[in-house]
């Protein structure tokens, strides 16, 4: 080889290494961190994150998303309007970091950089946001996923598949004891269906489940009495027979089975409008104990189909789900499952019964912490009902549960299925547990059943009161359980421009409710000598109809006859509230009545009316204490001036607030 060739061999060595290597002194570069965008109107719960960064656009103030709390929001809040009231972000937009945390007993409303927060009770989950600038090292999702990813799993329909069981063996520990008494229990009745093949049951385990509260047996027979234990200290609970039967694939005449006909694709059934009177967000916790038997448990989902049907599911109407409860609880159906009741009904048969106790506390902490997600099909303007099915009473407490539920806005039903008589009441866990548990103890909420053969009878009286939204009392909050009218002094001394500070204060009271035909109501009388009904409760149903139409009351300009103007309100107003709605009178006077207010006030307040006054300038201590309810520190006010009247906006939503909490619930 010459020496120029060998030279350019070395030249092209020492080139090819020079293009490899890397500049002195750089370093691998870090990953960028990826800010993904969001919209105005994308509410923190929405995101299934326990933290995460997010953009937002500009202009989220003039969207008016609703906020609610103030430094903790809510996680039904707005993220970015939440961010422009914590002063995190400008109208603008900008980046947020969003940190998720346990619920709040009350979110305070408030103005701040813009934005009005509302006042809220009691949410079950919170959030705070802060300047979006990641920590050193830490690395954010760049993409925000709205539901959450579902396991991989054969689907049928709209249901997981499952496998057949040829076989069902339960573990010693929880393994049916054969019955002792000498009672035999009559055979179930013949399948419709060409039988399976025969398979031997599992051995009875000589290990037995005891509990310290006796429970009672479920034989087969309908007019068979209850199954007979004699009192002793410590009594071992005696499961059904049938309990343990292996359950095989049933046949169709077409010689396949049905598990495996379901495989088959099917077009779904197209999506029900449903019953739009009956707009409700209702699960099923049905009693999957073996307690009650496999006979049971057929009429118990046979009752679930009826319901379904007589409901009329539909977006727009009832959105049903199911939860089996046992020793646990099990989502058999979310919320938004299926959109029609033939789909539902369809899904009801597939349901295997799991076993177990009654763990009824359990199952309501279950449907709390968990069910009603929005990723779960909940619709946030429609009521939460959870109506639990019991056979004779619960193996756990419920009665904490079942407050923490009810908290968080879900009306608690009870149908109780032969009820414990009166020689077994000692041996329930918890003494007088569906008062406990329901959400008003007027006997509204209980539906007590005689025996699993009458339960029949009970789906039309239920259905009627899941579907009788203004009694549903426990998805009413303060913000949406009222009838509020104003009674608004239009006298000469008010004067134009001050009349239009008095209607701006009522719209500041009136924004910070949830208004609809169903929710909060508003109406308005103005009065002087005379009295003029500015609009009634109902007419305007929506919260932008409602400003506009208080905006463009008209000054009236006279005399000053408060006393019969309260006596107009009662008549034109309140004799027409809805019931379990909270009646509220807001007085606005700047002056002394000419006529007396002491009677008129008295007869509102015995028909229940809570009543505020509101005294400016001349108006007289004296009378703005006899209209208001006792205590007069809570629901009288007074100002020098119509332009501080704004100072007590807060101060009244905190009020009509705590009396709405602090209500019995009977």
């Amino acid at each position: 080889m010459t020496r120029a060739a060998l030279t350019a061999i070395c030249l092209a060595v020492l080139l090819f290494c020079s293009c490899g290597a890397k500049p002195n002194g750089s370093k691998t570069k870090k990953p960028k961190q990826v800010i993904p965008a969001i919209e105005c109107d994308v509410r923190a719960g929405k995101i299934n994150l326990p933290e995460f960064i997010a953009k937002c656009p500009a202009s989220c103030k003039e969207a008016k998303q609703q906020v609610y709390g103030t430094g903790v929001f809510a996680s039904i809040s707005s993220i970015c309007n939440a961010a422009i009231h914590s002063g995190v972000i400008t109208n603008s937009g900008g980046k947020v970091i969003v940190r998720k945390m346990a619920g709040q007993n009350i979110y305070k409303g408030s103005l701040s950089n813009g934005v009005r927060s509302l006042s809220l009770p009691k949410w079950r989950e919170s959030f705070t946001v802060s300047v979006g600038k990641p920590k050193k090292g830490v690395l954010y999702p760049s993409t925000l996923d709205y539901t959450p990813s579902r396991p991989s799993t054969v689907k049928t329909g709209q249901k997981e598949a499952k496998p057949p069981l040829v076989t069902t063996v339960l573990p010693a520990t929880v393994a049916p004891e054969p019955p002792t008494t000498t009672t035999t229990a009559p055979p179930e009745p013949p399948s419709t269906t060409t039988p399976a093949p025969t398979t031997t049951p599992p051995p009875t385990s000589t290990t037995t489940k005891t509990r310290a509260a006796v429970h009672k047996v479920r034989d087969a027979d309908p007019e068979s009495s209850r199954g007979k234990v004699a009192p002793e200290t410590t009594v071992t609970r005696v499961e059904p027979v049938d309990a343990w039967k292996p359950e095989v694939a049933p046949y169709d005449t077409a010689g396949f089975s049905v598990r495996e006909q379901d495989s088959i694709p099917r077009t779904p059934e197209p999506a029900s409008q449903g019953d739009p009177n009956c707009k409700v967000d209702i699960a099923f916790l049905m009693d999957g104990s073996w307690s009650i038997g496999k006979r049971r448990f057929k009429i118990q989902k046979d009752f679930l189909a009826e319901v379904s049907q007589v409901l009329n599911v539909g977006i727009a109407g009832p959105m049903m789900g199911i939860i089996q409860f046992g020793d646990e609880p099990v989502t058999e159906m979310s919320l938004k499952a299926y959109s029609n009741s033939r789909d539902v009904k369809s899904a009801i048969e597939k349901i295997v019964q799991k076993g177990g106790l009654s763990n009824v506390g359990k199952a309501l902490s279950y449907v709390n912490k968990h069910y009603y997600s929005d990723a779960n099909g909940n619709r946030g303007g429609a009521p939460n009902v959870a109506v639990v099915l019991v056979d004779g009473w619960p193996t756990d407490k419920v009665e904490e549960a079942s407050r923490l539920a009810r908290e968080s806005g879900i009306n608690i039903f009870f149908v109780t299925i032969e009820g414990p008589d009166e020689n077994e009441k000692q041996n329930v866990v918890e003494a007088n547990f569906v008062d406990k548990a329901v959400c008003r103890t007027n006997g509204f909420y209980s539906l007590p059943v005689s025996s699993w053969f009458a339960l029949r009878k009970a789906v039309q009286p239920l259905v009627k009161r899941v579907c009788d939204t203004d009694r549903l009392m426990c998805s009413k909050t303060c913000l949406n359980a009222n009838d509020i009218a104003f009674v608004i002094d239009g006298s000469s001394s008010v004067g134009t421009g001050n009349f239009r500070t008095v209607l701006q204060f009522v719209a500041n009271v009136t924004r910070e409710f949830e208004i609809s035909d169903t929710d909060t109501r508003v109406g308005a009388v103005q009065y002087t000598y005379e009295q003029r009904l500015e609009f009634a409760f109902g007419q305007h149903n929506h919260k932008a109809d409602l400003l506009n139409a208080i905006k463009r009351i008209n000054y009236w300009s006279g005399g000053t006859s408060t006393g019969a103007a309260i006596t107009y309100a009662a008549d034109q107003l309140f004799s027409k509230s809805k019931p379990n709605k909270r009646k509220i009178m807001i007085v606005i006077t700047d002056g002394r009545s000419y006529d007396d207010v002491r009677v008129p006030a008295l007869a509102v307040h015995r028909q229940g009316v809570i009543a505020y006054s509101i005294g400016i300038a001349w108006a007289a201590q004296d009378e703005l204490e006899y209209i208001a309810t006792d205590p007069d520190k809570e629901h009288s006010f007074f100002v020098d001036e119509f332009d501080s009247l704004y100072k007590f906006v807060p101060k009244i939503i905190h009020n009509i607030c705590q009396e709405f909490n602090s209500q019995p619930r009977n």
